[in-house]
C-alpha cells in the first residue's frame, strides 16, 4: 500500500510554480546586482544571520531548515527588483510572529525603518486566544494601514504568500483549502490592484492546483491537446500578423501566451461551457516603440481580420487604476474561431507584468516617481477604516474593493470617477463628497433621470441631485456597492439609531429606579455607577444606556451591581416569579448554542446559514425572537455587521450526536450513473440524504442540489472532497439559504 502511495504522488502532476531549489545568500546578492540595486552586503550578512540565529533548529513542514523559507522570499523580493531594505524585510519577516525577537530588539540591532516595516508584516493575536476570523480580519486591517504608509510591507507580505503556496503540499488538506481559498480572494487581487499581473497569475493557479485538483489536471490536459492540435494555426496567425505589421512599417515584437489556467477555469465557469467551447485560449501580444504605433498597429490588425463587436478596448486612453495601459481587441481568424490581441509599448508592457516593481523608486526610505498612483486606493482605504470598528466589517469591504472591474464615468464639468461595476448613481454621489451622498435625491444619467439603483456604465455623465431634508435610508445599503458609500450610510444610520437606543434605555432604566423609589438623575450621577462603568469597559452612560435600549444588557443587572441591598429592598413588582413564568414558556437550552455570560437567553440557529458545530458564529439581537446565530461566513452577516451594537457572543454549547441539515450544489458532467455514484460517496461517508433534486439545466451539464445531515464542519469538509473526486464532478459547493425538509 505504501509503494502505491509513493507511485501515485510520483506520477501526480507538479504544481504550476515551484521554488527554486538552494537559494543561498549570495543568489539574492546576485538578483541586486542584476537589477542595478545598490546595497550593503555586509548589512545584508548581519541580517541573515541574525534571523539564522533567531530561527535556530525550527523545521518547516516539508522536514527544511525554517530559514530556507526567508531566504526564498528575500530571493523572490530580489527578483522582482525591489530594494536592499524590503530584501532585509524578507529575511526577517518572520522573528516577530515565530521567534522569540522582540520589536525593541529589532530596532536596536537594525534601526527603526526596518522594525517598523516588519512589525506592519507580523500578525495579529501572536500571545493571545481570539477567533480565527477576527485574526485574520484584524491582520488585514493591520497590513493595508501599514501598506498605505510604506507600500513594501504588502510587498513583502505577497512574496511570502507565494513562497508559501509553493510548497503548501506539505500542509495538511484542511490547511490547504484555507490558505487556498485566502490566496484567492485577498493576496491574489492585492498583486491584481498593485498591478502585478504575473505574481497575481503565480497566486491564482496555484491555489486553483490545490483547491480544485482534479479539474487543474483535466484542464491541463485538454489545454495541452488543443494547444498540439493548433500549433500549426497558431503559428499562421503570429506570421501573418509579422508580415502584416512589416508592410505597414512598424516595428514591433510579437509574441503569443497562453492564458493563466485560473482564468481559463474562472470563465468556462462564469459561461458554463466547455473547454472545447473556447476559442481564445491564445492572446497575442504586439509591443511596439510608441503610442502612435500602438493605434496604428490596431489599424492593421482590424484590416487583416474582422473585429468582433464589443470586445474592443482601449486602456492607452483610459488607464486602470492600477496604470496598467494596452489596447485590446478580438478579431476572428479565417476559420471563424476569435482571438485576442493586445497591443502596448515597450514601458507599457513592463508596468502589466511587474506592475508597481516596473517604476517604484526609493530614496531614504520614502517613495518617489510616479508609483505613488499605484495605491491611491490604499490611501481611500485610510479615509473610511476609521470609522470601522467591527474588523470583519473591514474585511467585507476590503474585499469589495479587491475585485473593482471599473467603470468610467463623468461630472457634467467632464471630470471621471472611476468606480467597481454594478456602480450605481449613490456610489458616485458618495466618491465625489459624503454630504452630495447623504442629501441624495436623484440622478440624471446622460440627461435621463434614473432611479439611484441603476447600474451605470462605462462613459455615462452622471448629475446628482439633492435636497437638505434627506438623509440617507436603510434600503440604500441593499444596492450600493462601493466600501465607501457603505461605510459613510452605515455610520449614519448607527449614529440614529444609537440615538434612539440611548433613549429607550433611559426610560427602561428610570422605570427600574422608580419602583424602588430613587432619583434617577442621582444614580446616574453617582460613584458607584461611574465604577460601573469602569469595570464593564463603558466609556459613558450613554455607553451604558444604549447597551441597554439594543437589549444586551437588563436594568436589573445594572441595578443589582450599583445599589444596596436597603435600597434593593423596595420594589413594586417580582421579577423572580415573572422570569419563571418565561422561562416555563420559552424553550431556553433547547439550541446547540449558548450566549456567552448568560446561558438562560434564547437562541436559535438561522436558517439562512444554518451554521455547523466547529464554525466561527456571531450572534444578533432580534426584535421578539432572542439571539440569531450566523455563520461568519453567512451572507446577511455584511449586512448585520452595520449594526454592531446588536451583536453578542455566543458559543457552541454541545457537539453530540446532532445532525444538522445543508445543502451541496454539485456541478457534474451530464453521464449516467452520476447520482447513484453521488448517493453511495454521500452514504459511505455517514451523511443522510434529506432531500435531493437533479437536472441538466444545458445539454453536457449537470445540476444536482442535495440536502444532507452532517455533524459538523469537519464531517462536511470531508463529505465535499470526496464528492470533488468522484469522476465527472466539476464542482461542490455549500449553498447558504433555507433548506428542504
Amino acid at each position: 500500500m505504501a509503494t502505491a502511495r509513493r507511485r501515485r504522488s510520483r506520477n501526480r502532476l507538479k504544481p504550476p510554480v515551484e521554488p527554486r531549489s538552494g537559494v543561498e545568500l549570495d543568489d539574492i546578492f546576485q538578483r541586486l546586482r542584476e537589477s542595478g540595486r545598490a546595497f550593503d552586503e555586509e548589512r545584508l550578512r548581519r541580517v541573515y544571520e541574525y534571523s539564522l540565529a533567531k530561527h535556530g533548529d525550527q523545521m518547516r513542514a516539508s522536514g527544511e531548515p525554517y530559514v530556507t523559507h526567508p531566504l526564498h522570499v528575500a530571493y523572490l523580493l530580489a527578483e522582482l527588483g525591489f530594494d536592499e531594505v524590503c530584501v532585509a524585510v524578507g529575511l526577517l519577516h518572520d522573528v516577530l510572529e515565530d521567534t522569540l525577537a522582540e520589536r525593541d530588539e529589532l530596532r536596536d540591532e537594525f534601526g527603526e525603518e526596518l522594525a517598523r516595516l516588519v512589525d506592519g508584516v507580523t500578525k495579529i493575536g501572536r500571545h493571545a486566544y481570539v477567533q480565527r476570523n477576527e485574526v485574520q480580519a484584524e491582520t488585514f486591517r493591520k497590513l493595508i494601514l501599514a501598506s498605505a504608509e510604506d507600500i513594501r510591507v504588502i510587498l513583502v507580505k505577497l512574496a511570502d504568500r507565494l513562497h508559501n503556496m509553493m510548497t503548501l503540499e506539505h500542509l495538511e488538506p484542511e490547511s490547504r483549502v484555507r490558505i487556498g481559498r485566502e490566496t484567492l480572494e485577498i493576496y491574489a487581487p492585492i498583486a491584481l490592484r498593485l498591478g502585478m499581473s504575473r505574481l497575481q497569475g503565480d497566486l491564482q493557479d496555484l491555489a486553483f492546483y490545490y483547491l480544485y485538483p482534479k479539474q487543474f489536471e483535466t484542464l491541463d490536459s485538454r489545454v495541452k491537446e488543443k494547444l498540439k492540435i493548433g500549433r500549426t494555426a497558431s503559428r499562421k496567425i503570429s506570421d501573418r500578423l509579422q508580415k502584416e505589421l512589416a508592410e505597414a512599417g512598424i516595428e514591433a515584437d510579437i509574441s503569443s501566451r497562453l492564458k493563466r489556467y485560473y482564468s481559463i477555469f474562472s470563465k468556462l465557469r462564469r459561461q458554463g461551457i466547455d473547454i472545447s467551447q473556447l476559442y481564445d485560449y491564445l492572446a497575442y501580444r504586439v509591443v511596439t516603440g510608441s503610442i502612435r504605433d500602438c493605434y496604428a498597429a490596431l489599424g492593421v490588425v482590424h484590416q487583416a481580420w474582422r473585429p468582433v463587436p464589443g470586445r474592443f478596448k482601449d486602456y492607452i486612453a483610459m488607464p486602470k487604476p492600477n496604470l496598467y495601459q494596452s489596447i485590446h481587441t478580438t478579431v476572428l481568424s479565417d476559420s471563424g474561431q476569435p482571438f485576442e490581441v493586445q497591443i502596448r509599448t515597450q514601458e507599457m508592457d513592463l508596468v502589466a507584468e511587474e506592475g508597481i516593481a516596473a517604476h517604484w523608486r526609493y530614496k531614504a526610505g520614502r517613495e518617489t516617481g510616479t508609483g505613488d498612483h499605484n495605491i491611491v486606493w490604499l490611501r481611500q482605504l485610510i479615509d473610511w477604516q476609521q470609522e470601522v470598528d467591527d474588523p470583519r466589517a473591514f474585511m467585507s469591504a476590503l474585499k469589495i474593493d479587491l475585485y473593482p472591474h471599473e467603470v468610467y464615468c463623468f461630472t457634467p464639468k467632464g471630470d471621471v470617477f472611476t468606480l467597481p461595476r454594478g456602480a450605481t448613481p449613490l456610489d458616485f454621489a458618495y466618491k465625489i463628497h459624503t454630504d452630495l451622498g447623504h442629501h441624495c435625491v436623484g440622478a440624471r444619467v446622460n440627461g435621463k433621470l434614473v432611479p439611484l439603483k441603476t447600474a451605470l456604465r462605462n462613459g455615462d455623465i452622471i448629475e446628482i441631485r439633492t435636497s437638505p431634508g434627506r438623509v440617507p435610508s436603510r434600503d440604500w445599503l441593499s444596492f450600493v456597492v462601493t466600501s465607501r458609500a457603505k461605510s459613510k450610510i452605515r455610520n449614519w444610520l448607527n449614529t440614529e439609531q444609537k440615538k434612539r437606543a440611548m433613549e429607550i434605555g433611559r426610560r427602561m432604566l428610570e422605570r427600574e429606579l422608580r419602583k424602588h423609589k430613587l432619583s434617577p438623575k442621582k444614580i446616574l450621577g453617582g460613584q458607584r455607577l461611574a465604577k460601573y462603568l469602569v469595570s464593564e469597559g463603558l466609556a459613558s452612560n450613554e455607553d451604558l444606556l444604549s447597551r441597554i435600549g439594543f437589549g444586551k444588557l437588563a436594568p436589573r443587572v445594572v441595578l443589582d451591581r450599583v445599589l444596596d441591598a436597603e435600597q434593593l429592598a423596595v420594589e413594586a413588582e417580582a421579577p423572580g416569579a415573572l422570569r419563571q413564568a418565561v422561562a416555563k414558556m420559552l424553550p431556553f437550552g433547547s439550541s446547540p448554542v449558548t450566549v456567552r455570560g448568560s446561558g438562560d437567553l434564547l437562541t436559535f440557529l438561522a436558517k439562512c446559514c444554518n451554521p455547523l458545530p466547529g464554525e466561527e458564529i456571531v450572534g444578533y439581537i432580534t426584535r421578539g425572537r432572542g439571539v440569531s446565530v450566523h455563520s461568519v461566513e453567512c451572507s446577511n452577516v455584511k449586512n448585520l455587521l452595520y449594526h454592531p451594537d446588536r451583536e453578542i457572543e455566543v458559543e457552541w454549547a454541545r457537539q453530540d450526536d446532532e445532525v444538522f441539515p445543508i445543502m451541496l450544489s454539485i456541478e457534474t458532467e451530464d453521464e449516467p450513473g452520476m447520482l447513484a455514484r453521488l448517493t453511495e460517496v454521500i452514504a459511505r461517508l455517514g451523511g443522510n440524504i434529506r432531500h435531493i433534486e437533479a437536472a441538466a439545466p444545458e445539454p453536457g451539464r449537470g445540476q444536482i442540489d442535495v440536502v444532507v445531515e452532517v455533524r459538523n464542519r469537519r464531517h462536511l469538509e470531508k463529505l465535499r472532497q470526496a464528492l470533488r473526486g468522484v469522476s465527472g464532478v466539476r464542482e461542490v459547493d455549500r449553498r447558504m439559504g433555507g433548506v428542504a425538509g
